[in-house]
C-alpha cells in the first residue's frame, strides 16, 4: 500500500456509463411482481418484458427476461380466474358498441393464449434451439403476447338501460 510520501500515481479508471437499453433493463428486472398487481399492470408487465426480450441479444439478459415474463404470465393465470375489480371493469365498458370491432385476430380463448406464451418462453429457456429457431421463436412469443394484451385491454361491456351487459348481448359473467 502506498502512503502520502510515495512516487506512485494514480491510476483514473475510465468507467463508461452504462447504456440506456442497459439501464432501462436492469430497471425491469428490478421492478418487483407482487399479487398486488391487477390484471391490466400484469399485462403491461409482460408487454415491457417481451418488449426488451425482443431487442436484446445478450444471453443472460435474454434468460433474466424470460424468467420474468414467465412468472408474469404465471401470475397472469390467477389473475384472469379472479374477478375483475370495479376500476377495470368500467375502463372495459363503453357506451355504445359494435361487437365485431372488439375481438381479438384469433379465436383462442385467453387462458389458452396464456398458456401458449408460456410455452414458448419455457422453450427459449431450455436454450435448445438455433440462433435462428430463438428469432422465431421469441417473434412469435412477441406476436402472441401482444395479441393478448390487446384482446384482453379490449372492451368487453356496454351500458344499458338495465345495467352492464356484455359487448355480445350476454349477461355480465363475473371473467373476462
Amino acid at each position: 500500500m502506498a502512503n502520502t510520501n510515495s512516487i506512485t500515481t494514480t491510476c483514473i479508471e475510465i468507467v463508461c456509463p452504462p447504456s440506456v437499453n442497459e439501464t432501462a433493463i436492469t430497471a425491469l428486472l428490478k421492478t418487483p411482481l407482487g399479487a398486488n398487481l391487477d390484471l391490466f399492470q400484469i399485462l403491461d408487465n409482460c408487454q415491457q418484458h417481451v418488449d426488451a426480450l425482443i431487442e436484446n441479444d445478450d444471453n443472460t439478459e435474454c434468460m433474466a427476461l424470460c424468467g420474468r415474463l414467465y412468472a408474469a404470465l404465471e401470475m397472469l393465470k390467477f389473475a384472469l380466474k379472479a374477478p375483475l375489480p370495479a376500476h377495470l371493469i368500467e375502463r372495459l365498458t363503453v357506451d355504445v358498441a359494435e361487437s365485431d370491432n372488439y375481438r381479438g385476430p384469433l379465436s383462442t380463448d385467453s387462458e389458452t393464449l396464456r398458456e401458449y406464451c408460456s410455452a414458448l418462453t419455457i422453450l427459449l429457456l431450455q436454450r435448445q434451439q438455433s440462433p435462428e429457431q430463438k428469432e422465431h421463436i421469441t417473434g412469435l412469443l412477441f406476436e402472441l403476447v401482444n395479441v393478448l394484451v390487446e384482446d384482453l385491454k379490449a372492451p368487453r361491456f356496454v351500458r344499458t338501460d338495465g345495467g352492464l351487459v356484455m359487448i355480445s348481448g350476454e349477461s355480465v359473467p363475473g371473467i373476462h
